[in-house]
């Protein structure tokens, strides 16, 4: 067969000669001469065994299968052969020519079309992108990217971060077509895929019961848990998730077993709306303590609702009256009065008035008008996570929207998972929760904080790709905060509009006096431009909570004859929170005064610097009039500002374009010298006219 073979005109000789596919029965046909040293027939001598083919050519089954893979739509294989080696057949098989073996040469034919017309792609563009990046996303060398930019009037590297404007005007250039992508595109595609729509149902409210220590915050709550919920799951109960729901007669109730202020201010600071109804406990016999107010403060600065349980009712020396009188001189006017806050009585040792308690919570919810949508996918907030040595990354979560269910895809935080399995605050597993019901989940990849929004997500890829982006985020934001919490740059933050700006303060005090004291002295330094507003006032040490109050409201934290303590000075160091000690009062006046004078807008004042005396009036074909003066006062400078005087009346107000002193451009000219000046835009100079030079100066405005 290698005979028959001639070398192409278009193909060099020594090259190997590609071969015009042919049938398989006729590449199977060989000369007689050369099929006798080939296999022997076959001999079929009845009961005796046949002898099995050797793989010395194409058979039957090779041709079928040869067919086979034609019918199936197979491109034919080109076969090359050398002229001094054996044959190959279709599949690719070696076969022996007088008894040696030989390798063939294969070569499999790849066709290619070069493209006639240029490539257009839709290029992403984000906010900021390297110059190597830019080109690879247009498929092209980072060597042409450079070179239309310097085309183009800009000198950059392969590495350089250009903008998004930047970016997009070269790809423009380069005939793609740009397609601008905001930071948070990630964010928001997400935001708009988890968009719901659906119908409204009621939803059970979520309580936090908050208070001063030792006023029965603990109680009250065991006391509900402990009659509202079942014998049967009341004795089964083995595990904390951090909330629990109870069932009365007219509906059912979430509550949240925070532990402290603090933790209910770092989800706040996260931006999370956990809370519907706050419940405050105060003790009819101690009243109103210093937690007390602080519990006010953080109710109020989440903007929920509030009722008063006053609680120890019980004893003899409880007194109602003083506790009503103490908390509406914090806002909290009972209905009674004519306010708007619910009073109710209660004893969690007794169990008096706690159904009336449930009751108020009820009809509070009902003046909310607390809706959710069940039916579809699920989202809401991380209550607290652990890591559990038996089952990993354990998490507590409150459902607000949708259906959460075994199997979902969840994504909370930087971490996602699928939901291997679903406890109650039982300990018991479900399927499925839904609004207003807190479960323990199973599966994520680690750990998310407090406060984190989680929500269910389409695919695995979806969430890697968004929890990718936000732990990116996240190591910006942490190099970020370290400038951002200063005191001279929080005003800042708040944008330069003219609306009035708001300097939030939390003051900590040694004594109530001082505090009051410091309170008013500094509320009284507002300005029409800067407001001061003291975010919490109270008495005490520096704590863990005051802090997180102080990061939820962009505060600045003062401590009068007070310092903070473990907890607290490790949450300030790592969250950058501007922190100040002082042991005077007026020190602690002049340190607000000093930020507050550090970002009204300064006044700008004139100074005049130099006074010209035009003598004689010359004319120029490309500058214009030339006045010929003597400098009469101080210094005249170029590219000041002037002003032309006439009879001491202001004729004209520009800048001084060009200064010259016997033909030489010069920067300044001294009093009693000569000199030509040029004013910008302004012709119609006469002799005997003053040039007035000035500058600008900005003062910083001082409180007084």
């Amino acid at each position: 067969m290698a005979a028959q073979l001639e070398p192409s005109a278009s193909i060099p000789a020594e090259q190997p000669v590609p071969v015009v596919e042919k049938a398989p029965a006729e590449i199977a046909k060989k000369p007689k001469e050369k099929r006798q040293h080939e296999i022997k027939p076959e001999r079929d001598d009845g009961d005796r065994p046949k002898k099995k083919k050797k793989n010395r050519g194409m058979d039957r089954d090779d041709g079928r299968q040869y067919q086979a893979l034609i019918g199936k739509g197979a491109a034919p294989i080109d076969l090359v052969l050398r002229a001094d080696e054996g044959d190959v057949d279709l599949l690719g098989r070696r076969r022996r020519k007088f008894g040696k073996a030989r390798k063939a040469q294969q070569v499999q034919v790849q066709a290619f079309t070069r493209p006639t017309m240029p490539i257009i792609h839709e290029v992403n563009i984000p906010e900021t992108i390297t110059v190597a990046d830019l080109a690879q996303k247009m498929s092209v060398k980072a060597a042409e990217v450079i070179k239309c930019m310097m085309k183009m009037g800009a000198m950059v590297t392969i590495n350089q971060v250009i903008d998004q404007e930047t970016a997009s005007l070269v790809v423009e250039e380069m005939g793609h077509k740009p397609k601008l992508i905001s930071a948070y595109a990630l964010e928001e595609s997400l935001a708009k895929d988890s968009e719901v729509q659906g119908e409204l149902l009621p939803r059970a409210p979520v309580v936090t019961i908050m208070g001063h220590v030792d006023h029965g915050k603990t109680s009250l709550l065991d006391y509900i848990r402990r009659t509202k919920v079942t014998a049967g799951e009341a004795g089964g109960i083995t595990q904390h998730i951090g909330a629990y729901h109870v069932e009365t007669l007219k509906g059912v109730i979430t509550f949240l077993d925070t532990p402290g202020h603090a933790a209910f201010t770092a989800m706040r600071a996260r931006g999370a709306k956990l809370t519907d109804i706050v419940i405050l406990v105060v003790a009819a016999d101690d009243g109103v303590m210093p937690q007390t107010i602080e519990a006010i403060n953080h109710a109020k600065a989440a903007g929920v609702s509030m009722i008063v349980a006053v609680n120890k009712i019980d004893k003899p020396e409880a007194d109602l009256d003083r506790v009503k009188n103490d908390l509406s001189k914090h806002g909290l006017i009972p209905e009674e009065w004519g306010g708007e806050t619910m009073f109710v009585p209660v004893s969690a040792k007794t169990g008096q008035n706690i159904d009336q308690l449930l009751d108020s919570i009820l009809v509070q919810a009902e003046v909310l008008e607390l809706k959710a949508i069940s039916d579809v996918a699920a989202r809401g907030v991380v209550i607290e996570s652990r890591l559990d040595k038996g089952r990993g990354a354990v998490a507590s979560v409150l459902v607000q929207q949708g259906t959460l269910r075994k199997g979902d895809l969840v994504l909370a935080g930087f971490e996602y998972g699928r939901v291997r399995a679903l406890f109650d605050e039982t300990g018991r597993q479900v399927e499925q929760a839904g609004p207003s019901i807190p479960v323990e989940i199973v599966g994520l990849s680690s750990t998310p904080n407090a406060g984190d929004e989680f929500l269910v997500v389409e695919n695995e890829r979806r969430a890697r790709e968004v929890a990718l982006f936000r732990q990116g985020k996240f190591r910006e934001v942490k190099l970020a905060k370290q400038n951002a919490a200063k005191l001279e740059n929080i005003l800042q933050r708040m944008g330069d509009d003219k609306n009035e700006r708001v300097l939030n303060i939390v003051l900590k005090a040694d004594v109530q006096g001082s505090a009051e004291a410091l309170s008013q002295a500094l509320s009284e330094l507002s300005t029409p431009e800067v407001k001061v507003k003291i975010v919490a006032s109270a008495v005490g040490g520096i704590n863990e909570s005051d802090v997180n109050l102080a990061l939820a409201s962009d505060a600045i934290m003062i401590g009068f004859n007070v310092r903070a303590n473990n907890e607290a000075r490790k949450l300030i160091e790592g969250e950058q929170v501007d922190l100040h000690y002082h042991s005077i009062i007026y020190d602690v006046i002049n340190e607000v005064k000093r930020a507050i004078s550090g970002f009204i807008a300064p006044e700008i004042q004139e100074k005049i610097i130099g006074l010209a005396e035009v003598r004689e009036v010359f004319r120029s074909s490309k500058i214009g009039a030339i006045a010929g003066c003597m400098v009469l006062e101080g210094i005249v400078r170029r590219n000041s500002p002037i002003r032309v005087l006439r009879d001491n009346i202001v004729i004209f107000e520009g800048a001084l374009e060009s200064l010259r002193r016997f033909k030489e451009d010069v920067s300044e000219v001294r009093n009693g010298m000569e000199c030509g000046i040029g004013v910008k835009s302004y012709n119609d100079i006469k002799p005997r006219d003053q040039i007035e030079v000035f500058e600008k100066v900005e003062v910083k405005r001082a409180l007084s």
